[in-house]
Order: C-alpha cells, then structure tokens, then sequence
C-alpha cells in the first residue's frame, strides 16, 4: 500500500471511530450506544496456490477479531489473519467480534504449466529431456502411463523402453500437461545378404542399427550353419541356412548356402602286388583332409593320410569322402 492510500486508510478509520462513537440522548433517560464495526485492510485479493498475505482488521471494540475461511481446502486463515492458498477456487475470509464482521473475497488462481515439447520420437535406449514451467514456481511430478514403452523420472527425464507410444503427463497442483512420446521401431540394415562357404569355414555378418541396441542373432538351420551373439557364422554340413539379425521386432536375414566340395583323386585307378603299398592324394576345394575307406579291407585297406595297402588277390574301391561328396579309386590287387 502506498503512503497516500495509508494516509487516506488512516483518515476513513478516523472519521468513522468518531462518528458511531457519540452519544445519543433521549428525553427520558440519558444512554450511550456505540455502532458495532469491522474495517479490513483488504475486501478482496488475486492469489496464486502457496501464496500467503496478511489481513488487517480494525474493529470498534479495539479486540482481536475471530478469523474463519468459508473454505479452508482452498484458503486458510490464522487467528492473526494470514492467509494461506492451497488451491484453486473462491472463498470468503471472514473477520468477526460479537456484532459485527467484514469479509474479503480471496480468489486462489488454477496453476498453469507450459511444456517445452508436446510430442517427440525416440528411439529405444534414447533419452529425451522434458522442462515443465509453471505460474507460481510449484514443484512439478511426472508420471509415464505406459512406463513397458518410455519411462520418465522426477526431473522430466525421458527414456525409451520399447516400440510403442505413452503420454508423459507433468502434475503441479492438480493441473497437468502432457507430451506424446512415440518410441520408434528401429531400422537395421545388414552388410551382406548371402554369403556361400563351404564345412567349417566362416564369416563375419555386422548389422547396423538405428536405436544402437545389439541385434539377437539366429540361425534357423543350426545342422547347416550357425550364428554367434557377434554375428560369426559357422558352416557345419552343406545345405542352406537363413542367419537373422532381431532388434524390437524388426529383422533382416542373410542368407547362407553351404556348398558340397569338389574332390580330385590323385589317381582313379591303380593296380598293386599283394603285400605292397602306394598313396593316393585327394585334392578338396574346401581345404578339409577327407575321410578314407576301403570297400573291401579284406582286399585293401587305407589309413587317414590315404596310404592303400594290397592284402589279397581281388578288386577293392578306396573312397574319399567330404561333407556329401565321395569319389573312389579302383584298386586291383595281383600276386
């Protein structure tokens, strides 16, 4: 209040003590009545919630006057006149001595809040920071409503669980705003999409993936070609094997075929004494040693490194065999 207006408070409150103060005479007896009478400093006021101010009261009887809040949920008021706002809405604050009383209307203003964004897309694992502004400076609770898809702390940090969309909702004093968030499906992208190799031999597949999340990685044919949690894939047996890479729903595959080997023999045919020995090479395209046989070991026999050995008289067929593929060599073994 302004110094003028307190001169001219002061004046009012004068002029009106000494009016209802006189003395009033009858003719049949001589009495003094005194008007009873409650003067506020304030009738009405403009309050954000947690806002308080003081209200003076003036009263004819020079005592304290009784306080009361037509609603104390909204505003509250002390035995000295202090007013407290809780929240938003109108209330009459009364000050009251046996005949008289004077009430200011208190009007407690809803609390507004302003987002820096409304809607946003992350991805998972993605973080996003929400600021909330509100009119009276109150502190702000967030709360995610799909907290399996974006959480959100207290400090209106967002983090992305999963694919999907949440409404993030910043609370103050029962007013709320909110922002959409929309988690994305990621986009993955393979650096090969079919490779061929041969038993045991592998290869490096990398995915590149948007949200930076590391892919799961399957084979659906682990018989022909397996697949690490680093992307190596391992031929095991010819065949062909589809390799995918799985982040949040979304694939990509490779797919990977396992070729049979070519095998050359060193010789297709040989003829041997009985009680002698020769060995017959074998040239593999996959570089793998090939498992040698003998059709008949009662006639011939041959050893790991395909080292044939003539046992008897007769006809025996060496074999060597790699991943699905087998060639022979004819043996004839003489006296």
């Amino acid at each position: 209040m302004s110094n003028t207006k307190k001169a001219l408070f002061s004046v009012f409150l004068s002029f009106f003590i000494i009016l209802f103060s006189v003395q009033v005479h009858t003719v049949s007896a001589t009495s003094k009545v005194t008007i009873s009478f409650v003067l506020l400093s304030k009738y009405s006021a403009n309050l954000n919630i947690g806002d308080q101010i003081n209200i003076v009261a003036i009263t004819s009887n020079g005592k304290k006057p009784t306080w009361k809040s037509s609603n104390s949920s909204i505003a509250s008021v002390d035995a000295y006149g202090k007013v407290t706002a809780k929240k938003a809405g109108t209330v009459k604050i009364t000050a009251k001595i046996k005949d008289a009383e004077a009430y200011c209307t208190v009007t407690v203003n809803k609390t507004k809040i302003s987002l820096n964004v409304t809607s946003a897309s992350i991805e998972r694992g993605e973080k996003l920071k929400l600021t909330a502004t509100t009119s009276n400076n109150s502190v702000v609770t967030w709360k995610s409503s799909k907290k399996s898809i974006a959480t959100v702390d207290q400090n209106g940090n967002v983090t992305g669980i999963k694919p999907g969309e949440t409404i993030i909702t910043a609370t103050a004093d029962k007013s709320s705003v909110t922002c959409k968030v929309k988690v994305k499906y990621p986009v993955i992208t393979l650096d090969k999409t079919s490779i061929t190799l041969y038993r045991g031999q592998k290869a490096q597949l990398s995915a590149s993936v948007s949200s930076g999340i590391p892919p799961v990685w399957k084979s659906n044919k682990k018989s022909v070609a397996v697949v690490d949690e680093n992307g190596t894939v391992t031929a095991v047996k010819n065949g062909t094997a589809t390799i995918t890479a799985t982040v949040d729903g979304v694939s990509k595959s490779c797919q990977v075929v396992v070729q049979k080997p070519q095998i050359i023999l060193s010789a297709s045919g040989i003829n041997l004494k009985k009680g002698t020995s020769t060995v017959i090479t074998a040239s593999v395209s996959s570089g793998n040693p090939p498992v040698w046989s003998s059709s008949n070991t009662k006639i011939a026999t041959v050893d790991r490194n395909g080292k044939v050995t003539a046992l008897k008289k007769g006809t025996a067929y060496i074999y060597a065999a790699e991943d699905g593929m087998k060639v022979r060599c004819t043996v004839h073994v003489t006296e």
